[in-house]
């Protein structure tokens, strides 16, 4: 076993907190936005394909998102997507272009999505604690087999817990962030 690259287990740190800005951005908050559409799945063409496949999204106004169509054909299977997505949108057909108002968001509403995006924040610690874990066995592998010594695998397990500290102070910094977005009137 050759001596362990620190920098694979920051890389996979890092994907974790993306992997945490992807969930947050389709958690809707009152304001209108395009990433809000990211889970649509559209049937199209005898498959399954993301809403921004077969359309153009854009959000002209605060409180509403519009979803331009580019194949006549396929308005009415955008709009059932949208609505069977489970978002709470209701899509207005206008030709090839479907309006979606973004409704407010009750105080009850707000308060689960924080808990959900407490959830997803939840879901990413754990996977950055993960990576620490493996890259504390990879050391203590390498120490047994004589490819670093034991001041280098304390060193380097010292250097994976700062990458560790770093990443969760990210992702707290990140739920904060989306917590006072989502409870924004």
């Amino acid at each position: 076993m050759a001596k362990p690259d620190l920098k694979t287990y920051r890389d996979r740190m890092d994907k974790a907190v993306g992997a945490l800005k992807d969930e947050f951005a389709g958690l809707r908050t009152g304001r209108a936005n395009a990433g809000l559409l990211d889970p649509v799945q559209v049937e199209a063409y005898g498959s399954t394909s993301p809403l921004n496949a077969v359309a153009a999204i854009s959000v002209p106004e605060p409180r509403m998102i519009t979803v331009n169509v580019w194949d006549r054909g396929m308005v009415v299977s955008v709009e059932k997507a949208i609505r069977a997505a489970g978002l709470g949108l209701n899509p207005i057909v206008d030709g090839q272009m479907l309006r979606i108002p973004v409704p407010p968001l009750t105080e009850e509403r707000r308060k689960d999505l924080v808990k959900l995006a407490g959830k997803y924040a939840e879901q990413q610690k754990i996977a950055v604690r993960n990576v620490r874990r493996d890259a504390n066995d990879d050391l203590k592998k390498a120490e047994k087999a004589s490819d670093i010594s034991q001041d280098e695998q304390k060193k380097m397990e010292a250097e994976v817990q700062k990458d560790t500290d770093a990443a969760i102070k990210r992702i707290d910094e990140m739920m904060k962030t989306k917590e006072v977005e989502i409870m924004q009137v």
